[in-house]
């Protein structure tokens, strides 16, 4: 994005445009735009984008280089495309060139196919977007246009429900003062209405004759992507006019409730706002990406190693024999020496051996995961029958990632809230009002509430509205002016849009649900906002309609916290109204509200105890000498080109001050469903949760402990409030020291030096003792995120159970994501549902966005998104464990049968002279990753689970394997690649063996290489058949028919290839006419094959057997646990057949061991079954889990994680 080029105060000419001409850079960016209204030709020198959008990447004639070029791009495909020239050279090829282009061209084409589909589809949204139609002035007349012929400078008509074609500047409308509504859902996800307003010189140019003649020029900032600010000028008449974003119509919006209007357009096609916004977000890689990339490099350089011990074989070989034997067996015409032909041995065996890595691989690993992402998407357990929301995978290449997350980056509103807001308390003048109380004047709780108030006396009383404490609605019935004038401030204090579809019937379109709430509470209490223009705002004060002259807006940002608006009563006075934080407010009240400014703090603080989130409200008395003075000031500020914000920031902060103080309000924010019981499962499964949040620390605290993120039972909650670098080091350095007296207390025998190195202090304090929490004020954050302390955060952080970061800017969130990722060997999950959240979502490994109340930009920046935070935990500890076991067994299976099927070639390089002869038939070779194997391993890889689902959330601890990254490793990579040799020995010198003495029936000999190949073939085809099924722990009816069948065909395509037909079509290609029937025919042939299996197969099922029986995963023992339920189920049926008729009294109903009842009143919502569990548990298999993890923590350069409690046992 470019930043605007700063203009100059003073122009030549008061009121005209800066005559220097527009400046484009060669490399392209804008320091300024113009644009003159009704003039082309002008602003054609300019070379303005057109309107017209391009999202595609294709067109018929460049699809097929373009799309062949970055295809090639992956290493895997220009690897591969090597071989296959590698493959035409006849001296050193002893392959086939189709046994590499068939699956080559298959790969390649079914990835151009995907990809021109998705092209297609971009096209045909393009053209449809391109084609719509929009009224242009043009000469004068009105003309219908197509969007993509729509230029800066235009001037376009939009009607009412219309979508509007280009970012443009609102020239005047069919409301009064030239108002507008628009909805920008398309742009920020918000459904309600936001109101645009043209500025007062050209809101009267509503005739189409007077548009015709409008030359005014504007002069603003370049094309970017703020979506909420923009600054520019309108020169006209010898006059100029500020122009902000509230005189803009932004491309992707539609115009409601206004019968028409006329825009100027600014920006057209890829320089609107929108499609500035639409850059590709950054492209996330597993870890299993990462190290697969490092895997296919060794194996890579395996392959080498191999074909160069060959090479030098086949060297020698020629040199101390080939060389007697030229007479019949010469050298090929281009070798010349021993040494030459060893070199063209060694391209040979590159090409045999390059089945070590398959193409399929990469095509294999894609199909999975797309069936992984289909099944999160057609899960019902995660949709959402209130808002008829699905869950949704928005990616497809992180589904295993999922299985593998260590930290959750949560926002609190919205996402463990349910952002619907509640007015439930205030306090007015010193007195605190909502709490219900009974008969006897005592403090009702919740269950025992009374009926609430009773508002039918005010028939724009909202019926939804619910308030149970009668004195405030006495209070305002009994005229008591501070009660008044606090609803009065609440009417007025706002930009709530009203609309009036019935007399009476009014519903309220608010930017934030907090607004919403307090607009309809001071609605119930008489105090109703009927409706506003852009210069009035109309109340109806207990039913006496009164209208307030609106003056001015001081806006709500981030920075301000607050908000104000300035109005004139029917009488004439002024008064400025304020609401907001009240870190800001409170330091901006006159000194004379002192008393009753400790009161309020008092009530603040009890709501925010509650966790009520709390606002301030104030007001203050203008003279109109003074606001005509202050409104000069801010007219200059509104107009300056350079710092305009700054200088209305500093303009607002001199009028809110001295303010008096009415009171505060308090609204709740309640907490999702299922929220307490996700967090405590998660937690069990050792993933540690962040709450990074905006609201007030007493607010985000008391959520903490509602969620049972914070608990009594913790051994401290630390908390870090300090204002500068040395406050927030020496709380930090307590917090540590108080961690490792504990540890001490407790016979650990650590001894705290602060000089300790980072990653030792990170050791020592993953093993601290007790349970700890950290609570960090933004202030505080800012400073710990600093270069040279952020290690010490991250380091206490870590050491804590729960963290919870308060008052947290946007940035600060993204920053505490990518803390942890920098120093932390752990997968990282961020997840929110507001705009706020969307700069943490993308730094996180993986982004969750919750389609809630405050639109859909979190959602469009996320990697997967539902409807609630409670589907969190299927979503991580069912689909994403159960996509890592898939991917590991997969992955490991697939380098297993590779290397079994490749080495061969490497034993049998020994017997044949070293000559590049292979072992299988070519077709073999071709077919055996496509068609005998790629379908068993696919079905494993989509279907396979190793406990049901409801296993999988019952016990959470299942989920550590992937945290580990226990499964797929380079230690598993070497178990797998040696298992797959030792197949490959027996494979070839079990039947090299026997063929070597075998006869046939009739006394000839066994031996011949084409019966030998059909024995191996056949061998390895089972043996790899029977292997996945000893990895399959999921039986479908797909894994049968896909194993067996591979089978079934393997023999149908075996014998096909040794038919008379196939050879009286093709003589030359298919010449060993019954080979296979006679070679299958052999009993001898069979007990190889039958020898050679259970030789491969029978270690793999000891190994098993043993480490089931000695050492159990937690997987196995739950699956022995269910087998164990199962038959206890089946044996209890049958008891209960027999029954008996005595009676069925006894002393206790059920028994159970002590202790339980303690841990249900804890509080800590710990799952009967996993505690039940644990007496299944052997110590040695919680304990090597504990042992590896205390091992990554220790290996890692980077400080250490928290405190990990050990599975029991």
């Amino acid at each position: 994005m470019t930043v605007p080029k700063e203009m100059p105060e003073k122009w030549v000419q008061a009121g005209a445009p800066p005559s220097w001409s527009r400046k484009k850079p060669s490399w392209g960016t804008e320091e300024e735009r113009r644009a003159r209204a009704n003039d082309r030709e002008y602003n054609e020198k300019f070379q303005y984008a057109s309107n017209c959008i391009k999202t595609s990447k294709y067109n018929i004639l460049t699809f097929l280089p373009v799309n062949l070029f970055e295809q090639f791009q992956e290493v895997a495909n220009t690897y591969f495309l090597f071989l296959l020239i590698l493959q035409l050279i006849p001296q050193i090829s002893s392959l086939s060139w189709f046994t590499t282009i068939v699956p080559l061209v298959l790969v390649l084409t079914i990835t151009a196919v995907k990809d021109a589909t998705d092209d297609y589809f971009r096209h045909k949204s393009d053209n449809q977007v391109n084609n719509r139609q929009s009224q242009v002035l043009i000469n004068g007349i009105l003309q219908q246009e197509q969007w993509m012929n729509v230029c800066v400078g235009d001037i376009i008509k939009l009607e009412n429900n219309q979508f509007v074609a280009a970012d443009l500047l609102l020239l005047s409308s069919s409301e009064p003062h030239g108002l507008c509504y628009i909805e920008t859902a398309e742009l920020d996800g918000e459904t309600n209405m936001k109101v645009r307003q043209a500025i007062p010189v050209t809101s009267e140019l509503g005739d189409i004759s007077k548009l015709a003649k409008f030359d005014g020029e504007v002069i603003c900032e370049p094309p970017n992507n703020k979506l909420d600010k923009f600054s520019g000028t309108l020169y006209w008449k010898e006059n100029k006019f500020p122009l902000s974003n509230q005189n803009m119509l932004l491309r992707g919006c539609v115009l409601r409730n206004t019968e028409w209007c006329f825009g100027l357009v600014i920006f057209a096609g890829p320089d609107t706002k929108l499609m500035q916004n639409s850059g590709r977000t950054k492209f996330k890689r597993t870890s299993i990406d990462r190290l697969m990339n490092t895997l296919v490099l060794w194996i890579f350089g395996f392959l080498v190693c191999m074909g160069v011990i060959l090479a030098i074989g086949n060297a020698i070989w020629e040199h101390e024999v080939g060389t007697r034997f030229q007479v019949y067996l010469p050298w090929d015409e281009a070798v010349d020496s021993a040494f030459f032909s060893g070199f063209l041995s060694f391209w040979s065996y590159i090409i045999i051996l390059n089945t070590v890595v398959p193409i399929s691989l990469y095509v294999s690993v894609e199909i999975i995961r797309l069936g992984h992402s289909y099944f999160i998407n057609w899960d019902k357990k995660m949709f959402c029958m209130k808002k008829r929301t699905p869950a949704e995978a928005r990616t497809t290449t992180l589904n295993e990632e999922l299985g593998q997350v260590e930290y959750i980056f949560s926002d609190k509103t919205g996402t463990l809230t349910q952002n619907i807001m509640v007015f439930n308390k205030c306090s007015i003048n010193g007195r605190s009002y909502g709490d219900a109380f009974d008969v006897l004047g005592h403090k009702a709780e919740l269950g025992e509430r009374p009926e609430p108030i009773d508002f039918s006396f005010n028939p724009l009383a909202d019926k939804k509205f619910l308030f149970w404490d009668l004195s405030l609605l006495e209070s305002v019935k009994m005229g008591n002016p501070h009660t008044h004038e606090f609803f009065r401030l609440l009417s007025l204090c706002h930009t709530v849009m009203s609309e009036e579809k019935n007399e009476g019937e009014l519903y309220y379109k608010a930017q934030s649900p907090d607004e919403g709430a307090l607009v309809t509470a001071a609605r119930n209490f008489g105090f109703v906002f009927r409706s506003r223009t852009p210069k009035t705002i109309t109340v109806h004060e207990l039913g006496i309609a009164i209208t307030y002259q609106l003056l001015a807006i001081l806006d709500f940002n981030n920075i301000r916290k607050r908000m104000s608006v300035i109005v004139r009563n029917p009488e004439g006075k002024i008064r400025l109204y304020c609401k907001g934080a009240d870190t800001i407010l409170l330091d901006r009240l006159h000194h004379s509200n002192q008393e009753l400014l400790n009161t309020t703090t008092d009530h603040l603080n009890e709501y925010a105890g509650e966790g009520l989130r709390t606002l301030v409200l104030a007001y203050k008395d203008l003279d109109e000498e003074y606001y005509e003075e202050w409104a000069e000031r801010r007219l200059q500020a509104t107009l300056a080109q350079d710092s305009r914000e700054d200088r209305l920031a500093s303009v607002y902060e001199e009028v809110e001050r001295d303010m008096m103080l009415l009171g505060a309000t308090a609204i709740e924010d309640k907490l999702q469903q299922g929220v307490p019981e996700t967090i405590a499962l998660l937690t069990l499964a050792n993933i540690k949760i962040w709450v990074l949040t905006g609201d007030k620390q007493e607010t985000a605290v008391n959520i903490g402990y509602s969620c049972k993120m914070l608990t009594d039972d913790m051994t401290e909650v630390f908390t870090v409030t300090g204002h500068t670098v040395l406050e927030v080091r020496e709380e930090l350095k307590k917090a540590r020291e108080k961690m490792m007296d504990s540890s001490r207390t407790v016979g650990n025998g650590f001894t705290y030096q602060e000089t300790l190195s980072s990653s030792k202090l990170a050791s020592v304090l993953e093993a601290v003792a007790g349970e700890y929490a950290l609570v960090i004020n933004g202030h505080s954050l800012a400073h710990a995120l600093e270069a040279d302390m952020e290690l010490e955060f991250l380091e206490t952080a870590c050491a804590c159970k729960a963290v919870i970061c308060c008052r947290v800017t946007p940035l600060q969130k993204a920053q505490v994501v990518e803390l942890v990722k920098k120093y932390k060997k752990a997968v990282t999950l961020a997840i929110g549902d507001g705009a706020n959240d969307v700069s943490m979502i993308k730094t996180a490994h993986i982004g969750v966005g919750i389609s809630g109340q405050e639109g859909i930009q979190a959602v469009l920046a996320s990697d997967y998104s539902f409807s609630q935070f409670k589907f969190l935990q299927r979503l991580l500890l069912v689909h994403g464990r159960w996509s890592y076991l898939r991917m590991c067994k997969f992955l490991c299976y697939f380098f297993y049968k590779n290397f079994a099927f490749t080495m061969v070639h490497f034993w049998f390089g020994f017997f044949c002279g070293f000559s590049a002869q292979t072992v299988y038939d070519q077709y073999f070779i071709t077919l055996y990753n496509i068609v005998y194997t790629s379908l068993p391993v696919l079905a494993m890889g989509v279907f396979d689970q190793d406990v049901p689902e409801q296993r999988s959330m019952e016990y959470p601890k299942l989920y550590e394997p992937g945290q580990l990254n226990l499964l797929f490793n380079k230690r598993e990579f070497f178990i797998c690649i040696a298992q797959g040799i030792y197949t490959s020995v027996l494979m070839f010198f079990i039947p090299y063996g026997v063929f070597a003495e075998a006869t046939r029936d009739d006394g000839t000999q066994l031996a011949d290489y084409q019966s030998f190949a059909v024995t191996v073939a056949t061998s390895l085809v089972i043996v790899v058949s029977m292997q996945i099924g000893l990895d399959t722990g999921y039986w479908t009816a797909i894994n049968h028919f896909f194993i067996w069948g591979s089978l079934a065909v393997y023999f149908a395509i075996l014998f096909a290839m040794h038919s008379k037909g196939l050879f009286d079509m093709f003589p030359n290609q298919f010449r060993f006419v019954g080979n296979a029937q006679n070679t299958l025919a052999e009993p001898t042939v069979w007990l190889t094959i039958l020898l050679t299996t259970v030789v491969c197969i029978l270690p793999v099922v000891a190994f098993r057997f043993l480490k089931l029986n000695l050492r159990p995963d937690l997987s196995d023992t739950v699956r022995y646990t269910q087998l164990v339920r199962k038959k206890q189920k089946a044996q209890h049926r049958c008891m209960r057949r027999v029954g008996r008729t005595g009676s069925r009294r006894s002393g206790y109903a059920f028994s159970h061991q002590e202790g339980f009842g303690e841990l249900i009143m804890s509080g800590k919502n710990m799952r009967l079954s996993s505690l039940a569990l644990s007496s299944f548990t052997t110590r040695s298999s919680s304990s090597w889990i504990e042992s590896l993890r205390r091992k990554k923590s220790d290996s890692a350069s980077s400080p250490g994680g928290g405190v990990d409690k050990p599975l029991k046992g």
